[in-house]
């Protein structure tokens, strides 16, 4: 039987009915069916329960169905997201402007082929840049397509370009940046400049898109409201919203703060639980914990040290007034570095040499020593190392905004309820000469269970890090140190809903006795089949350091069968190095035991990453 037959008979109508339908349909075109469709679904929405027409009753703009506004007349909004910030953007710019009556196709670059923008005429894209310049893995194949030789000439094109990402890394918004230049190139007119969002989002986007819609509106709104196009993805969230969000964080009692490091241990790594009882704040695994916290008074006196400024100092920025202590200990960014601010610096340094010496850092061709700058150094190693003249106003208006600081969520909900963790390294350091401290790990390892505390924080959503909706597909899960975090929360998961897919955890640390964070809980995990092989590689325990990836090498046969049988590849953790070794020993597995070549084993792995099952949560 035809699926049209199917289609037919399952239909709620007469013989008769059908017959007539089937004769109609038949003599259509496509435009006429789609036309049919819209009709069909507006008159259904014109009844009421007594199945009288209801004349004045409007056909609901969100009927699903293909439209059938002209590509002039349409926008198309593009993301490529790691963390799902993009996404969650793109989302609520579709439904801003679905409600003012712009008929919007909204897409992810995973799902968009370039030479699709030949039918565009309106282009809306936002896409982030993580690590050292790498842009999403979603993206990776649409700039690809974007930057070859036979990319389509885009005249026709009018476009606008949001770029997401952290300014404490040398190649900030680089990803952005070059889509816009690319797109321009290829004979795309701009709509407005390209924006560069740091980790303050809304400080750049928001004015962008209020400069933004207004021209949009212009170019796209119809008399009659535009219908939501068949591809726009589903705006619903995961849970049913909470009152509680990233600017108004909920203040979670503090329930536990354990060690999960031996006393001694090179690095000081903690169990944290927080109470959301009667917060109705919901959270999947693979979900982020937003942690709002204040800068350590050491780093804050250090600073004040460093530039001679007085801490009791009234300072107005950011339409507010508050003392200067108060700036640096709760609304500014003081242990990472940004390129804006060593520019600023080297304004007002002292000294000639010293000016030269940042000025050379900043140069495009010293990208890894910038990189290398910003890794092991904080705001107060600049204010020592090269001596400057900085005003109160002038630095309080300079520094970055502090933002939440995001952790992997530990726990399943399934399990845990009205509780969530998670697992975070405590920073805290020497180097050249003075003590370095991390904002939000001491902020949280400093809390005493004991006693009453309470901490602001939010769900960060992330749903490009999600378990297989199928769960009967197994999952392999890399995550060293405390990259462990999320995979707490997937076993825990996979246990409680029963799940038949085959669980395999790949960790790594320094040592064995004192760094095998949950060591109990996996243990358990394995006898009571719930986690069906556990992997293990400890650098320091042995002459040769072994690191995760030489585990996933000694272990490539059998991983690539998993691979093969339609398991999912998850990797959580630093994507400075670790990342990047766990990738290159994918790429030789696949080659070595799929008798690919390295070109098809890289296309291998694409594949992956467009069927969504290479995920990864790297920072």
């Amino acid at each position: 039987m035809s699926a049209n037959a199917r289609i037919m008979q399952l239909a709620p109508l007469s013989e008769e009915q059908t017959l007539q339908l089937q004769q109609l349909t038949d003599t259509l075109d496509a435009r006429s069916l789609h036309w049919l469709a819209g009709y069909a679904v507006g008159r259904a929405h014109a009844l009421d329960l007594t199945g009288e027409v209801q004349l004045d009753v409007p056909i609901s703009p969100q009927a699903d169905i293909p439209p059938l506004t002209s590509p002039a007349r349409r926008l198309t909004i593009l993301y490529g997201s790691q963390t799902g910030n993009g996404q969650a953007l793109a989302e609520q710019y579709a439904q801003q402007l679905q409600a003012a009556g712009i008929s919007v196709q909204l897409s992810n670059m995973l799902d968009f082929k370039v030479r699709q923008l030949q039918d565009e005429h309106n282009l809306l894209l936002i896409v982030s840049t993580h690590g050292d310049g790498d842009p999403p893995d979603d993206a990776i194949d649409f700039i690809e397509q974007l930057n070859a030789k036979k990319a389509p000439r885009l005249n026709h094109l009018s476009y606008a370009v949001l770029a997401l990402g952290d300014s404490s890394y040398p190649d900030f918004c680089v990803t952005g940046q070059r889509i816009d230049a690319r797109l321009a190139e290829l004979g795309g007119q701009r709509l407005t400049e390209c924006a560069l969002a740091d980790l303050d989002i809304d400080a750049v986007a928001q004015p962008w898109w209020e400069d933004l819609q207004p021209k949009l509106k212009q170019r796209l709104v119809d008399d009659q409201p535009a219908a939501a196009d068949s591809n726009v993805t589903p705006l619903r969230p995961d849970n049913p919203p909470s009152s509680y969000v990233r600017n108004n964080p909920y203040p979670a009692e503090l329930l536990t703060n354990q060690p999960i490091t031996a006393a001694g241990a090179d690095k000081d790594i903690r169990h944290i639980e927080l109470d959301l009882a009667d917060s109705g704040l919901r959270y999947e695994p693979g979900d982020a914990l937003g942690v709002w916290a204040s800068n350590p008074e050491p780093v804050v006196n250090d600073v004040l040290a460093a530039t001679g400024l007085n801490g009791a100092q009234p300072v107005s920025a950011d339409n507010a007034e508050h003392l200067l202590v108060d700036w640096l200990s709760g609304q500014r960014e003081l242990t990472l570095l940004s390129r804006p601010l060593l520019r600023a610096h080297a304004e007002r340094v002292i000294s000639s040499g010293d000016r030269q010496a940042i000025e050379d850092l900043l140069a495009d061709d010293q990208r890894q020593k910038l990189s290398d700058l910003f890794a092991t150094h904080q705001v107060v190693d600049v204010l020592r190392r090269w001596p400057a003249d900085w005003s109160a106003e002038a630095l309080v208006n300079q520094l970055r905004p502090l933002t939440p600081r995001m952790y992997s969520i530990a726990s399943s909900q399934a399990v845990t309820e009205d509780e969530v963790h998670t697992t975070l390294a405590r920073v805290a350091y020497s180097a050249h000469g003075h003590a370095h401290w991390g904002a939000a790990s001491n902020y949280l390892a400093n809390l005493d269970a004991r006693e009453q505390h309470s901490v602001p924080i939010f769900i960060d959503r992330n749903p490009r890090f999600r378990l297989p909706e199928d769960t009967s597909r197994d999952i392999i899960m890399v995550g060293p140190g405390t990259g462990i975090a999320p995979f707490r929360a997937f076993v825990q998961h996979r246990a409680a809903t029963q799940a038949s897919g085959r669980n395999w955890l790949f960790f790594g640390a320094q040592h064995f006795k004192s760094q095998f964070l949950y060591q109990l809980e996996w243990m358990r995990a394995l006898k009571n089949n719930q986690l069906q092989r556990l992997d293990l590689a400890f650098s320091r325990d042995q002459q040769q350091k072994i690191y995760v990836q030489h585990r996933l090498l000694e272990q490539g046969k059998a991983l690539y069968d998993w691979l093969e049988n339609g398991a999912y590849f998850y990797l959580c953790g630093d994507a400075r190095y670790m990342a990047k070794d766990v990738d290159a020993a994918l790429h030789r597995i696949v080659a070595r035991h799929g008798g690919k070549s390295a070109e098809q084993a890289a296309e291998y792995i694409r594949n992956l990453t467009r069927e969504k099952r290479l995920l990864k949560d790297v920072y």
